[in-house]
């Protein structure tokens, strides 16, 4: 009987941790138009990288929030944007600048190019916001 308890013990201590749902609240959109379109990325992959996770809802002046489903345990950051004419993927202008409303976690700003990814990196767990920031 103990070496059954045991088992089971060791059983729940080594089996994986779960991926969890993300809800990722996106403030400040500018329109109705279009779909708001979130990726969840690891640092090899952000910002612009094949990130491995993703949600989208339509869009809605002021705030709307993205469920972005099977995301594992571990440090990922948000990059978010509205694609207002529906023509995925992100549009930029001649100076590499996004021509769409754009933001990250943790309200990670780009200076001279994209922000770090330890300026935007968050664990499942905390509560995401992402404030959109557009163009002009």
């Amino acid at each position: 009987m103990k070496s059954g308890w045991l088992l089971a013990c060791a059983a729940l201590a080594v089996a994986p941790a779960h991926a969890t749902n993300l809800d990722v609240t996106v403030t400040g959109i500018r329109s109705n138009q279009g779909r708001v379109v979130v990726a969840i990325c690891d640092k090899a992959n952000f910002p612009k990288g094949a990130c491995g996770y993703h949600g989208q809802a339509p869009a809605r002046i002021g705030e709307v929030t993205v469920r972005v489903p099977g995301v594992p345990p571990g440090t990922w950051a948000a990059a978010v944007y509205h694609d207002e004419a529906g023509n995925q993927p992100l549009q930029y202008g001649l100076l590499g600048a996004p021509r769409q409303g754009f933001g990250f976690s943790r309200d990670a700003r780009m200076r001279f190019g994209p922000p770090r990814f330890d300026d935007a990196a968050f664990v499942p767990g905390e509560a995401i916001t992402v404030p959109l920031h557009y163009p002009g």
